[in-house]
């Protein structure tokens, strides 16, 4: 009777790792094996663990990364640029906390967007928040927000997040409109926050795509210069892939 009033006490304080493990050591004679201490610290360390998993599922499901990808899958193999010390030193998440930017460009299908959301999914690993969007649905959202009055309340949720995905940049050139929401998107993260571009354009023609020369100066200095950048070159990733499966397919 006392060991199911612990259990329904520890569900209640939804330590449900704790509850498992405590379900396994009761189970399990070698543990008894164990000093008490040792016992309390698997305990312990199970709800730790249990607790993490909960935060990094919550960190990824608002994220939305658009790719499930992770930094131990980038493929090297293919010849189009990547450098693979510059990956590594940034999967420390240390430009995080530099609030410093990345900057990923080159044709499409090089994989850019993969590239993006490794470094987005590592971030959230690491205990960072994270928005991935496509810049023309950005745009799209922030025009709904200013009709219906909930845009001071969406600039402050991308504002907040550790790390700001925008790929798809600079497929169209922008409006005036878009123009200063860029603007103020980027200006609430400069110095604060970090963001990653991902982009078939190379940062020498942003400034066309922009459009307006001030706002184009202001948007790149906030985002270019402090910029770790990644220039992607060589045949389409998928291109690559689907001759690659087509020749595995043919040989049997």
């Amino acid at each position: 009777m006392l060991i199911e009033d612990t259990f329904r006490k520890l569900n209640l304080m939804k330590m449900h790792g704790l509850v498992k493990a405590l379900e396994e050591q009761l189970g399990d004679k070698q543990y008894r094996k164990l000093a008490f201490d040792e016992r309390v610290g698997l305990l312990v360390d199970r709800e730790w663990s249990d607790r993490e998993s909960r935060r990094l599922t919550r960190r990824l499901r608002a994220a939305k990364l658009r790719e499930q990808a992770c930094i131990e899958d980038i493929d090297y193999r293919a010849r189009r640029g990547l450098d693979r010390r510059l990956v590594t030193r940034l999967s420390s998440c240390q430009w995080i906390t530099d609030t410093e930017n990345i900057i990923i460009c080159g044709p499409t299908g090089i994989g850019k967007t993969f590239l993006a959301c490794a470094f987005s999914q590592k971030a959230c690993r690491e205990g960072h928040s994270a928005i991935y969007r496509r810049v023309p649905r950005l745009f799209h959202e922030l025009a709904l927000a200013r009709a219906d009055g909930s845009l001071p309340r969406l600039l402050a949720k991308i504002a907040k997040a550790n790390v700001l995905v925008l790929d798809d940049w600079g497929l169209a050139p922008l409006d005036e409109q878009e123009r200063r929401d860029l603007l103020e998107v980027l200006d609430d993260r400069s110095g604060v926050r970090s963001t990653i571009v991902a982009s078939q354009v190379p940062t020498g023609k942003w400034h066309k795509v922009i459009g307006e020369p001030t706002i184009a100066d202001a948007i790149l200095d906030r985002l270019v210069h402090n910029a770790h950048h990644i220039n992607l070159k060589g045949e389409s990733m998928r291109k690559r892939r689907g001759r690659l499966t087509k020749e595995g397919a043919s040989r049997n």
